[in-house]
């Protein structure tokens, strides 16, 4: 089977994301017949919800399209590694495979910090895969915290 990378939505949201003011991450749900299912970027200041992380949303919108609170089968394409609300919330879903593009060394969740899918109490741990599209990934996010500097 070949593999197809996505990122290039999750970073389309991401860049509208910023366009938005909101910090510049994307995502999207990749459903197991290759379909997109979900996809958004970060709105937390937009709809003063600290959850909606564009993890959080994109896999809303998979759910609401799936029927169901679990996404076997799926992947998820992020711009940033997702921080520990949103592991956990990968996790739950049941997502099979995590693509994700920079490193977050202060507010990770997946490689940094609590490692959330290394922990006893972690239910369902997806395939990771790192570094996809972090270049791109990174310049937008020094872009966007260097210019509210």
């Amino acid at each position: 089977m070949e593999f197809i990378s996505h990122m290039h939505l999750a970073l389309e949201e991401a860049r509208a994301a910023a366009g938005r003011g909101e910090v510049p991450v994307g995502a999207v749900v990749i459903s197991p017949t290759g379909e997109v299912v979900g996809r958004a970027g970060n709105r937390t200041r937009e709809l003063s919800d600290p959850t909606a992380h564009a993890e959080i949303l994109a896999m809303r919108m998979a759910c609401a399209a799936a029927g169901s609170e679990r996404l076997p089968g799926h992947d998820l394409y992020v711009t940033l590694e997702p921080c520990p609300m949103c592991a956990s919330a990968i996790s739950q879903a049941r997502i099979a495979r995590l693509y994700y593009g920079a490193a977050d060394p202060k507010s990770g969740g997946v490689a940094q910090g609590p490692r959330v899918f290394a922990h006893p109490q972690c239910h369902h741990v997806p395939e990771v895969y790192d570094g996809i599209g972090a270049s791109e990934a990174e310049r937008m996010l020094k872009d966007f915290f260097a210019a509210r500097r």
